[in-house]
Parts: structure tokens; sequence; C-alpha cells
């Protein structure tokens, strides 16, 4: 029998980090004390009023605007004008079924290159792979805090003949390594992006959750030629309610109309009682800001907890400056490994597992880092989230979080972590 897949998708397959955490589930499910950093799922629970919210409009059963109804594209307009400064009009505006979807489809309409940065989210390059593109891989370096340079990038499109239009797909703050690009990077950047025709995607779905307030979208800093991306599941914990959204400039019209056309005949509408739902809740910012203030406040303690603890033990690492990751490297292991025949970084999570129960995800090949570089992704979620949220909003925002509060609120996350610092240490002292 002829092969029934295309032959581009030959090395294709699933979403690791999916895999991996319904793997993991199963095996906590069954009673197994497991130390799961391998999957970047918001601990906290939503906002009261937005699950009110949600029961008020259950028997909202109509198609919609395959664009999302217009309450909730002005509320996403409001929302960006108060938190990022950014002005647009609500019909710039693509509500879908998740940001990642918005970007699959905007991938299949493009004309031109797409380029994915090393390292980045799972589903980047197979999606491109999808689309029936061929995936350029942008590379970056620890030393470089994993972000593109001005001069690097304009070397690389030189050395790989990339004169067309191109589409970058840009996360930031970024998932797997919680970098984060400052406002004068993003400049710099955008000159050079200028020069040379690139479309950003700028993914910016944890960008509500950048721990100093520093946060600059890129579409401020080049509105022509930036497609925000962002949606409820980092921020406001919806990951399950499946909404997020692009914004295109008016240069970029096409791209638009041809992505909701590409709606149109896939995905129709997000669900109704969402769309009604998360309208409203976009419309109380005053519970948003609380709820963001609280537990960004908590994802900067555990992110700065994580970091501190594996620089102990001489693990090097970028600080995270938003969102769930830190990005590991744990190069200094690699003399030890060696001689017990692990030289594959997936060899070595496979080995931390087994003899600790902690989970992490490899950096190569899901987040296009090489197989025997040893970094790993690791989401520092694992904990009680509601009692960590009840904790913080009992202290009060006028308060500082105590110093030992990731010991006492998130114990399980402190366990690991204290667990796979006391592998590390065993496996440099064998």
């Amino acid at each position: 029998m002829a092969t029934l897949v295309r032959d581009t998708l030959e090395n294709y397959s699933a979403a690791s980090n999916l895999m991996h955490n319904e793997k993991i589930r199963e095996m906590m499910g069954s009673g197994q004390t497991i130390y799961h950093f391998g999957f970047g799922q918001s601990p906290f629970p939503i906002m009261d009023k937005a699950a009110d919210k949600l029961k008020k409009h259950a028997s909202e059963a109509a198609y919609l605007p395959v664009a999302g109804i217009e309450e909730l594209r002005a509320a996403i307009r409001d929302f960006h004008k108060k938190y990022d400064a950014i002005s647009f009009s609500s019909d710039d505006v693509i509500v879908g079924p998740g940001s990642k979807e918005l970007i699959f489809l905007l991938m299949n309409i493009f004309q031109g290159d797409i380029l994915v940065i090393s390292p980045s989210w799972t589903s980047y390059k197979p999606q491109v792979m999808l689309s029936g593109h061929k995936a350029n891989i942008v590379p970056t370096t620890m030393e470089d805090e994993w972000k593109i340079k001005p001069e690097k990038f304009t070397q690389y499109l030189k050395e790989n003949n990339l004169s067309g239009t191109k589409l970058l797909i840009m996360n930031n703050p970024d998932n797997p390594t919680g970098t984060l690009y400052t406002q004068q990077e993003l400049s710099d950047l955008s000159d050079v992006f200028k020069r040379h025709n690139v479309i950003v995607l700028s993914d910016e779905i944890y960008g509500r959750l950048t721990f100093d307030d520093s946060f600059v979208s890129m579409a401020k800093v080049y509105p022509e030629g930036t497609i925000l991306c962002s949606g409820m599941s980092k921020w406001a914990s919806m990951g399950g309610w499946r909404l997020g959204y692009h914004v295109y400039p008016p240069q970029l019209s096409s791209l638009k109309n041809a992505v909701k056309s590409a709606a149109s005949h896939t995905y129709t509408t997000v669900a109704a009682p969402i769309q009604y739902a998360v309208a409203e809740v976009l419309r109380d910012l005053d519970t948003c800001d609380a709820y963001m203030r609280h537990t960004t406040r908590i994802m900067a303690a555990v992110g700065q907890y994580c970091h501190k603890e594996l620089a102990e033990v001489g693990v090097h690492s970028i600080r995270p400056k938003g969102g769930f990751y830190i990005f590991p490297n744990l190069e200094i292991l690699k003399p030890k490994l060696k001689a017990r025949g692990i030289e594959r970084c997936e060899d070595m999570v496979n080995a931390l597992f087994e003899e600790t129960s902690v989970s992490v995800m490899a950096g190569g090949p899901a987040f296009l880092r090489p197989e025997t570089e040893l970094t790993v992704r690791l989401c520092y979620v694992n904990f009680d989230g509601a009692k960590a949220l009840a904790e913080s909003e009992r202290i009060g925002l006028g308060a500082c979080l105590p110093d030992n509060f990731v010991q006492t609120q998130c114990s399980h996350l402190h366990e690991g972590i204290q667990a796979l610092k006391q592998w590390i240490k065993k496996i440099l002292e064998s």
C-alpha cells in the first residue's frame, strides 16, 4: 500500500508536552508521588466571577460571528490599551479557540519563509511542517540570554539566502527559557525587521505574567509589522476554556482577512458561552488586575526560588523574567553522566525520573536544542495554586510575601526542587 502520510511529515509526531503530561498524569492518578515539572499549565483557580459569568451564559447556543462578538473584541482592545498602551480597532481582532489554532491558520495562508527560534515552544516547528512550509531555525545562545540579536539575525538571513517576505514566530516572555526582551532590544530588532521585510507573530501569551511590570509589546515598537497573539490560558488560568486571539495592524489586513476566511472553513466560531463570559470578565478590570498581581508575584517568588536553588549546586540558567518556565543547563553533569553511558539529554531526564520521580522535559529535540546538549525545561507550576493564592490574598497586596512563602505554601514544588538538587549533587560526587 502506498504511504498515506505526506513525506514532509515523515518525522512528525504528537505534541511532546501534551503526550508527556498525559503519561505523567496517568501515573499520578495511580497514586504515585511525582514531581511533575514537565507541563506549563496555570496552577491557580480561575477568578470566581469568571465562573459565575460562564454559568450566566451557559444557555447561549447560537453561531456567532467568525471573528468573535463585538463586545469581546472591544474588551480585548480596551484591555491592551490599559496594559500595553497600544491602540487598535476591534475590527483588527480575530478570536479563536486558543491562540494555537490561529497561529496554525496564519502559517497555512502565509506566502513566504517562516522562521522559528531555537529554543522555542514545542508546537511551532510541527505547525510549520503541517502547513507545508519549511521551518527555518534561528539559533540563539545562553550567553545572549536565549534572545535573537540584530547582527546575528541579519547574518543568519544572509547565510541562508532568505531575501523574500518572512514570518518570524517570537514568544515573549519566552517558553521555554523565561527570558524577556527589553524595549530597547525590541526596538533594535524592529529596525532589522523593517529592512529585511520580516513580519513578526509576537506570541505574548505570558505578557501579563511579567514579574517586574517591564513587559513591552512588540506591537508598540513595530506596530505596522506585528501580529499580536495572546489569550486567556495563562494569566487568567483558563487553558481549558480555549480562547485566544490575534490582532492585525491595518497594513496586514490581507492576512487578517485570509485567516478569518480560513477560520470560517475550520472551527467556524468560538463557543458562544465562552465568548460572552470572557467579554464580561475583561470589562471588570479591577478584578482582573488584583488577580494578576497576586498570581504574578507568586510565580515570581517561585521562579526566583528555582533559579537560586539550582545555582547553589552549580547549574546555570537565565533567571526567569516572566511565565512558568526556567531552562537549566546541566552541562556540569556531562563527564559524570558519560561515565554512566548517558550522553543524550533524553536519557538523562529518563534517569532523573527513574531515580527521583522528578519529571522535566529535555531541551532537544522537542525545544529545538541539540540532543546532546543537557538543557531542560522545568515548569515551576507544580504546587497547590488555590492554597498559595488564598495566602497571598490574606497577606494583601500592601505587604510583601514572606521569604519562606515557597517552602510553606508551595511545598510540593519545594520538595521536588530539593530532590533535583540532591540528585545533581549525588551525580557530581559519584
